[in-house]
């Protein structure tokens, strides 16, 4: 793709500049923007550069993440190429796959595999079973996770400008180990306590994230994690592949990985399961002042921006039905919401995003659903194109309110 965007040498837009021009209309039939009360003020006086971003978050959601792929190829290879501030990634689940491979050599390469790789994944039902077993979902996952990162994980870990937080969740109390009786019972008990308050769920699951450390000690968190329970360990060669498998393992789908190096020992889930979609205090994040950071002192962006799969950012996995709980917060001033229109997304296979559902809805018919999900990755091509779009010539006009 083609430079996009204003050149660091040029002049601030005005409010005039980001006006489309008389009768010129532009809309997004795929896209939509959405804004935090500070980003979209921001937007609104300077348009978007590359070196305004200051964090990516990715969200938990199995297959939906696939949608997003085309975005993450054109803003990791292609527009953040523009500037070199230090940039923090933090996901969970399938979005700290998409982080952690946004740090690789050829990050379009690397999402492309990513792409197929996903896609293709059998977890075929043996003879007598009704769902694959959480040991083989377990075993395959992590062959698959070698295989993928195997001989780069210093590709990950060294990279000169992207900050990698891989988030899990640690069992607490009955949750400390998985066991039959007792995780049913400790996720009884947590999504009992969620219904109360989110920050009661710390008492069955806290928020451990895995950080890059480039100096021994762990990159500052990009958000302010006084909101619920956190602790922070360094990411380091032999916790990596460990930690990832963690952030994606789904309670009851795949086994918790147990007792991480350099981690505070216990059963570790899902990232997905405290910060589903990474609904963190992003306006409260600490100013970019770390001496462990060798480019703490180049120029800092403050903009969060947000490729997800819908407009809402829902906190936790159990706060998936709680609509009360899925409104935009203070949280989210700075977040710049990149999302699939929900008109466009039905007109995808089946009337939506990819999702876990299409496992079950096809079965043993894997190259059925190859197929649907290939369609729809190849579908997403045009919010990349969109937003390419918007970039070149910005228009407030286009943003909503998150």
């Amino acid at each position: 793709m083609t430079r996009v965007g204003p050149s660091h040498d040029d002049p601030e837009p005005t409010l005039q500049d980001l006006a489309p021009a008389p009768g010129v209309l532009r809309p997004m039939k795929a896209l939509q923007i959405y804004a935090g009360r500070t980003a979209l003020a921001h937007l609104a006086r300077h348009g978007l550069h590359s070196r305004d971003v200051a964090a990516i978050p990715a969200a938990a959601g199995g297959p939906k993440g696939l949608i997003l792929g085309p975005l993450d190829q054109f803003i990791f290879g292609h527009w953040l190429a523009q500037s070199d501030q230090p940039v923090h990634l933090v996901g969970a689940s399938i979005g700290a796959w998409r982080m952690a491979t946004a740090c690789l050599n050829d990050p379009v390469a690397a999402f492309k595999r990513l792409e197929h790789d996903y896609i293709h994944q059998n977890f075929a039902l043996l003879p007598g079973e009704k769902r694959p077993a959480p040991a083989r979902v377990s075993a395959l996952f992590g062959h698959n996770l070698q295989a993928f990162y195997g001989g780069r994980v210093d590709e990950v870990l060294q990279h000169p400008r992207y900050r990698l937080h891989v988030l899990t969740s640690r069992g607490r109390a009955l949750l400390a180990r998985e066991h039959a009786w007792r995780t049913a019972a400790g996720y009884g008990a947590a999504f009992l306590s969620n219904l109360a308050a989110r920050r009661a769920l710390g008492w069955w699951l806290e928020r451990v994230v895995f950080s890059s450390a480039l100096t021994g000690t762990p990159a500052r968190l990009p958000f302010d994690d006084a909101d619920y329970p956190t602790r922070q360990v360094a990411l380091s060669a032999a916790n990596f592949l460990p930690a990832m498998q963690a952030s994606c393992s789904i309670p009851f789908v795949l086994q918790a990985v147990h007792d991480i190096a350099g981690a505070p020992r216990g059963a570790y889930w899902d990232g997905g399961v405290t910060d589903y979609h990474l609904h963190l205090n992003w306006a409260g994040a600490p100013a970019a002042t770390s001496t462990t950071d060798r480019q703490a002192a180049k120029p800092q962006g403050t903009l969060v921006l947000y490729p997800h799969f819908q407009q809402s950012v829902v906190p936790g996995w159990l706060d998936k039905h709680l609509r009360w709980r899925h409104r935009a917060t203070p949280f989210l001033d700075k977040l710049i919401v990149l999302a699939p229109n929900p008109d466009w997304v039905s007109t995808l296979p089946n009337g939506k995003l990819p999702d876990r559902t299409d496992f079950t809805h096809y079965g043993a018919d894997l190259a059925g659903r190859i197929k649907a999900w290939t369609a729809a990755v190849s579908a997403s091509a045009q919010l990349a194109d969109e937003w390419a779009a918007w970039l070149a010539r910005p228009d407030p006009g286009l943003v909503q309110p998150l």
